[in-house]
């Protein structure tokens, strides 16, 4: 009731500027070759996610990374990203909680609201995490956040109504999910609708490794949950929102045009890891750092020492894995030939913007990524923090 009371007034502005439909969610897991993002057209492609398209061909050892425009800047140590069907950017600000709308057009940034009861450490990496527009947004109007508590991290949705005041357009949060361990480092927080209509989330150890191997714990984990939070009957465990395992700290998530599943994760202090993520996969740590050809364990299909990686967001697009890197202050093409990475990775911007976080696919050549020098690791420059758009090759 709380829901249509409030959701009124949205739906009578989207009544007066036209309808959307809503088909019916495909179904198909993600990990099979019938999934399809077109599934729902109420909000366009995942959040997060450029949809699946047809095969392509393998793409050239060497590509190209171009900056075209700069989105927005003057960013608090921004972190979620996430697309309105206007082409508009919901941003959240990790230590604050807030969350801004940057104009597709005119370029300028305004508030939309504060997530409540967020708690970030200064120095840690707690805090408002990822951000994800419903598939189905025409019709529900919903945008998800991952965010950190005094006593844990969870997952909620929130109305959000544009035609509000200022700073006034988020609705009470419904929580879908708590209990997913928090901690000052190792939080996870990647958010992301899936081909299939599901939600995935990755988690972190929250700095207690045993957590990864626990399977009664939500730490260390990527998770799949259906959009009100219900656990999907196909899930690898059944009742279980736990979709793989044995994860440090999982960072980013998108899917390939084959609605293949990857994943970044931060390493200790040897390894960062690109994952190609398999349902009820285990993925090792902390039993293992990268590469180990270990029985019953997954190994990565990409890794970097740290310096030169410390990977976030994860962007599919051009038959290449992209990756924003924080430490290495570099964007990382992964050309693909299928499930394999066809040449040695390729790295993008060393050292131009500092600290990248975040990146988002908005068409098979268009990227957006966000720098990560106001977050109490960079060293913040005049425009910090900014989103950026590039296009890729």
């Amino acid at each position: 009731m709380r829901r249509a009371a409030w959701l009124a007034p949205a739906l009578a502005a989207v009544l007066v500027g036209g309808c959307s439909s809503a088909a019916s969610p495909n179904l198909a897991h993600p990990m099979s070759p019938t999934a399809s993002g077109t599934a729902h057209s109420g909000g366009g492609a995942p959040s997060g996610s450029a949809a699946p398209s047809a095969p392509v061909s393998t793409p050239p050892a060497k590509g190209s990374a171009k900056v075209t425009a700069t989105m927005a800047t003057g960013l608090s140590a921004p972190w979620g990203l996430a697309r309105l069907p206007d082409g508009s950017l919901l941003v959240g600000a990790r230590d604050t909680g807030r969350i801004s709308r940057v104009d597709h057009a005119t370029h300028a940034v305004s508030e939309v609201g504060l997530v409540p009861g967020v708690a970030h450490t200064k120095g840690g990496e707690n805090g408002l995490l990822g951000l994800a527009v419903s598939p189905d947004y025409g019709s529900d109007h919903l945008v998800y956040a991952y965010f950190s508590t005094e006593s844990d991290n969870r997952v909620a949705s929130f109305l959000y109504d544009p035609s509000r005041p200022k700073g006034e357009q988020l609705g009470a949060p419904d929580t879908l999910l708590r209990g997913i361990p928090t901690g000052t480092q190792d939080d996870g927080g990647r958010i992301a609708f899936g081909p299939d209509g599901d939600l995935y989330a990755g988690t972190g150890d929250a700095g207690r490794r045993a957590l990864a191997q626990d399977a009664s714990s939500l730490g260390g984990k990527i998770l799949r949950m259906a959009p009100d939070g219900g656990t999907p009957a196909d899930n690898p465990t059944s009742g279980s929102l736990v979709y793989a395992t044995g994860f440090r700290n999982v960072q980013g998530l998108d899917w390939d045009g084959q609605g293949r599943l990857w994943a970044s994760e931060f390493g200790q202090d040897t390894w960062d890891e690109l994952d190609l993520v398999k349902p009820g996969g285990n993925y090792g740590w902390p039993t293992v750092e990268g590469t180990a050809h270990r029985a019953g364990l997954v190994d990565p299909v990409e890794q970097w020492h740290p310096a030169d990686a410390s990977p976030s967001g994860v962007a599919y697009a051009a038959g290449c894995v992209w990756t924003a890197s924080l430490k290495g202050g570099r964007l990382w093409r992964v050309p693909l030939a299928g499930a394999k990475p066809s040449a040695a990775p390729q790295a993008f911007l060393t050292g131009t913007y500092g600290r990248l976080r975040t990146v988002v696919a908005l068409d098979d050549h268009t990227l957006l990524l966000t720098t990560s020098n106001t977050d109490d690791r960079g060293t913040a420059r005049s425009g910090d923090d900014r989103v950026l758009e590039l296009t890729v090759s």
